[in-house]
């Protein structure tokens, strides 16, 4: 039988299965949860500017990767370092606002128990926050080196911070 994720969005979507939610899209969130496809020139720009946001929310060594190509379920990976749970969250939650900005939400976040590695599913966009010691031990930026860095410019907050005394 062939799993929800397989299914191309154009089939047939009066399935019966148990727990079957309709056509998927290319990573799995269904056409109903909100998590809309975006082309891949507004899902880097989304990951660029989920990056921003969480540099802005004080996160470190905040990477993007463009792993078009080299990953079957998403466009673009957003990496970075938080000082605490309660930070990371708070950083993701900016995340979200951008997300909602760019007509689009989280399809789904996880985190482990300790919340040492929290991720946002954007489908095209997948962010993960780390504590420094979880990152090291996990190294995405080593899985995925094949994926090309891209610049993170500074956001208008941060332009607009530059001249303002700490």
């Amino acid at each position: 039988m062939t799993e929800p994720h397989e299914r191309d969005v154009n089939d047939n979507d009066n399935d019966e299965r148990p727990g079957y939610a309709g056509p998927t899209t290319r990573a799995g969130a269904t056409m109903s949860s909100g998590a809309k496809i975006l082309g891949t020139e507004e899902a880097r720009a989304f990951a660029i500017r989920a990056a921003q946001s969480l540099v802005d929310d004080k996160c470190t060594e905040v990477e993007v990767i463009d792993v078009t190509g080299l990953s079957p379920v998403t466009g673009f990976i957003v990496i970075g370092s938080g000082t605490s749970a309660r930070q990371m969250r708070g950083a993701l939650e900016g995340v979200r606002s951008v997300a909602k900005e760019a007509g689009t939400e989280c399809f789904h976040i996880s985190s482990d128990d300790d919340a040492l590695w929290l991720l946002a599913d954007f489908v095209d966009v997948v962010v993960h926050l780390f504590e420094p010691n979880a990152r090291s031990h996990y190294d995405l930026e080593q899985l995925w080196f094949e994926g090309k860095r891209l610049d993170i410019p500074a956001s208008e907050l941060a332009q607009r911070n530059r001249g303002r005394p700490s």
